[in-house]
This record gives C-alpha cells, sequence and structure tokens, in this order.
C-alpha cells in the first residue's frame, strides 16, 4: 500500500466478486454525485484495473476488479486475516456487512469463500448505483445488497443466521453513534450464530477514548477479543485504523498476531489482560451516552 493510503484509510467496504469495469490504466477519475457528497474513482496507476474509492476526498477503500483477493488498504487486509481465520479454508459463510464503500470485503469473500452467502447494508443509494454502474459485481455472487440504515438493516436479519458480522460504517468520517452501545452490540450478537465473530472497523487518535470505550463495549457483550493497529496508533501518537474482533469462542490470536505482523505495514495484536489494561477501566457505552468517533485531524488525508 502506498504510503498515502496508509495514513488516509478509515472506512467503507463491500459485497461480491466483480469482473468488467473500466481499465484505470486508460482512464482518469470518475466522479458523480452521491447521497453523502461527491464519490470519485481515481485509477491506480500501478494495477491495471484497480480503483481507490474517495467520498469527499476522504480515501474509502480499493478495489482491484481483476483481483478481488487483493487487500490494498491495511486495514482491510487486517479483516481479510480474520475472513480467512474464522473457519477452515473455503468453508462458505453466512456474513453481514454493515458498510457498502465499493465492496471491497464482500468481493473477497466471495472469491477466497465459493457459494458464501452475503449481504451488505448500505443507507447510501447513490453510492451503491455509482459503484455497481462502474465497478460491477459478479452476477454468480451470491450478494444481496439493502439500501437501508445499518442498524435498521442488522434489526431485519433471522437469528444466528451469520458466521460473520462486518461493521465498517462511517458518515462522512466518522462512525455514528447508534452504532457504538451495548443495544447495537445485543442485535449483532442475536444476529450470530453461537460460534460467530463480530469484526469492527474503527478510527481513532489520541487520546483513544473512543478505542477504549469500544473495547469495554465489546467485552461487556463478548467473552474473547482482540485488536489490530499500527503502533503509533496503540501508542497515542497517530490518528488511525483499529480492527476489533470479538467471539464467545477461542479467537486464533498467534496466527492472527503473525498475519498482522507480516503485513507490508506490519501492526500489533493485543488480546487478553493487555487489551484490558489498555481500555483503562473504561465503560460500556449504552445508546443514552453514545456519540459518533472522533473528527480526524485535516492531516490524516494528506
Amino acid at each position: 500500500m502506498a504510503k498515502g493510503r496508509q495514513r488516509g484509510e478509515r472506512g467503507g467496504s463491500g459485497s461480491g466478486s466483480a469482473s468488467g469495469g473500466g481499465r484505470a490504466a486508460a482512464a482518469g477519475p470518475l466522479v458523480g454525485p452521491v447521497d453523502g457528497g461527491t464519490a470519485e474513482l481515481a485509477p491506480d496507476r500501478e494495477r491495471a484495473n484497480a480503483w481507490t474509492l474517495l467520498i469527499d476526498g476522504a480515501p474509502q477503500s480499493h478495489v482491484d476488479l481483476d483481483d478481488p483477493r487483493y487487500l490494498d488498504f491495511s486495514y482491510q487486509r487486517r479483516i481479510g486475516h480474520l475472513i480467512d481465520l474464522v473457519a477452515p479454508a473455503r468453508q462458505p459463510l453466512n456474513v453481514l456487512h454493515l458498510g457498502g464503500g465499493a465492496f471491497t470485503l464482500a468481493r473477497y469473500t466471495a472469491a477466497t469463500r465459493p457459494r458464501s452467502t452475503q449481504q451488505v447494508v448500505e443507507i447510501d443509494a447513490g453510492l451503491v448505483a455509482f459503484v455497481r454502474a462502474h465497478l460491477p459485481l459478479d452476477p454468480q455472487a451470491r450478494v444481496r445488497v439493502r439500501t437501508t440504515d445499518a442498524r435498521a438493516g442488522l434489526g431485519k436479519v433471522p437469528d444466528g443466521w451469520a458466521d460473520l458480522v462486518i461493521a465498517d460504517v462511517f458518515s462522512g468520517a466518522r462512525t455514528p453513534a447508534h452504532l457504538t452501545s451495548t443495544e447495537f452490540l445485543d442485535d449483532v450478537r442475536r444476529v450470530l450464530n453461537p460460534t460467530g465473530w463480530y469484526v469492527a472497523n474503527l478510527a481513532d487518535g489520541p487520546p483513544l477514548a473512543h478505542l477504549r470505550g469500544q473495547i469495554a463495549t465489546a467485552a461487556s457483550r463478548f467473552g474473547q477479543l482482540a485488536m489490530a493497529a499500527d503502533p503509533v496508533v496503540w501508542r497515542g501518537k497517530r490518528f488511525g485504523n483499529a480492527v476489533l474482533v470479538a467471539a464467545d469462542r477461542e479467537l486464533p490470536v498467534a496466527e492472527f498476531t503473525r498475519r498482522v505482523a507480516s503485513d507490508p505495514h506490519p501492526g500489533r495484536v493485543e488480546h487478553g489482560r493487555e487489551l484490558a489494561a489498555f481500555a483503562g477501566g473504561a465503560a460500556p457505552v449504552a445508546d443514552a451516552a453514545a456519540v459518533a468517533s472522533p473528527v480526524p485531524p485535516p492531516s490524516v488525508f494528506r
């Protein structure tokens, strides 16, 4: 991943495997209005048919139409590791994606776990249409896209349906408050089967109060947690992404740690007592007290 992508990434993932679409090397940026602002697909000059999705100039996700297994953003690569580890290789999964973006992670799931059944919930209907038009989905992929609020869409999923719930929702540059609470996680637990995992893309900067609160909130609802982030984010030196995974069964922490440490931009995984110590006694967040995640500083996307 280019240095700028590493610094600017923060959210927006997606659905289905893709084929076709314009050749990035032969095209300039594609720009169009969406419900949440202005969307741009910027061609990746290093990969022939790959694009970066930006909303109002903020990077959301990256898609390689020729190789949906390629994950460019560090946070998406870390979630990709968890998609790989949640079940034996190539075993089909039921996956719920809260947040659509360019459908990157569901494309990855469809490519690595054929016959998976996936639901994507994305509130921005204009964005869904824009992405479908320029980065078409594989019609053979079993992906359903619902254009509604993430929590409302979550509420329509049957009990125990999901092997994996991935939350990657940003309104502007912030995770909405109603997707940060214990009540939200109660509904996530309802949707997950007993061995399922909850995975969230979080973003925060010093003093990391949002991350600490989200760890405490997840710990109040799940028995096992782990979180991956860049060392500078862990130390509170820079605003950035952290990937949280929570479950009620033992997590493959050693293998997740090895993969994250071996990434092009190595990260660090914390779990158990170390993660609890990092949370520092933060209290779980209820709906009544929930607030959106912090606004990134302007320097993040430079």
